[in-house]
């Protein structure tokens, strides 16, 4: 005989999760919605609990899917429904596609591709609150050995030490560099900080025979190139003229 007695709302949660994971195990995130899919990864950490809800707010409060995955464990746990178990899947999410994107970066060659690079990095420094300058490390090969964020914070010309940008070089056997950091604004055009940097780290690797061969900004899905702009042949060549 059947019961009267509503179906317990755990229930119907577990179903509604299976559904999803079928859904996607199926077709990918197809047809998915951004909540959806941050539903899916709070799930992970918290399997029986329902998380429509707190997916939603979430992308309420951080308005994009990136912002919520961007959005620091702090800012994740003030949301009703959020806390230190369910954060798990999007923190691990958020670590896996950074190794990804990180040792698919290291199996090419980027030097003539400042949009591969650019998707490496947007990974990284795209939608940080503060400004993170970031050394990519090369090879003889110019075969990518590893990435490294060496200063945080305001970047100035006296915030941002040559010895220790050499000094890391040095230390992975770096032959060449490619610089980049972030500008929180969103927009990637240049400052004059931006420019003096460059110049004067174009002329610190040159005296250690170090190339240096890129500096992207990342901005709003966007990014600026020295190297694409002619910026960095033109203060090489500007050096080369002052040496003589």
């Amino acid at each position: 005989m059947p019961s009267d007695q509503p179906v317990p709302k755990y229930t119907r949660g577990e179903g509604h999760r299976r559904r999803l994971r079928e859904r996607f195990l199926k077709a990918g995130l197809d047809g998915f919605h951004d909540y959806e899919v941050i539903e899916l990864l709070l799930t992970l950490g918290t399997p029986r609990k329902d998380c429509k809800d707190a997916a939603k707010a979430a992308l309420a409060q951080f308005k994009t899917f990136r912002g919520v995955v961007e959005a620091t464990s702090r800012e994740l746990i003030a949301i009703k429904g959020i806390g230190p178990r369910n954060i798990f899947g999007l923190r691990l999410m958020k670590a896996v596609l950074d190794r990804y994107l990180e040792e698919r970066l290291i199996q090419r060659i980027p030097l003539n591709n400042s949009k591969e690079l650019f998707d490496y990095l947007d990974g990284t420094l795209g939608g940080r609150p503060i400004e993170c300058f970031t050394v990519v490390f090369l090879d003889a090969k110019n075969r990518v050995i590893t990435s490294k964020v060496l200063f945080e914070g305001t970047l100035t010309a006296s915030s941002v030490y040559p010895r220790e940008v050499v000094r890391e070089a040095l230390d992975h056997n770096a032959a060449a560099l490619i610089l980049a950091h972030n500008h929180p604004s969103g927009d990637p055009r240049p400052s004059a900080q931006d420019m003096a940097i460059t110049r004067r780290l174009i002329s610190v690797c040159r005296i250690m025979d170090i190339v240096l061969h890129e500096h992207l900004i990342v901005g709003d899905k966007r990014y600026y190139s020295f190297a694409d702009q002619g910026h960095i042949a033109r203060m090489k060549r500007e050096l080369d003229e002052m040496s003589q």
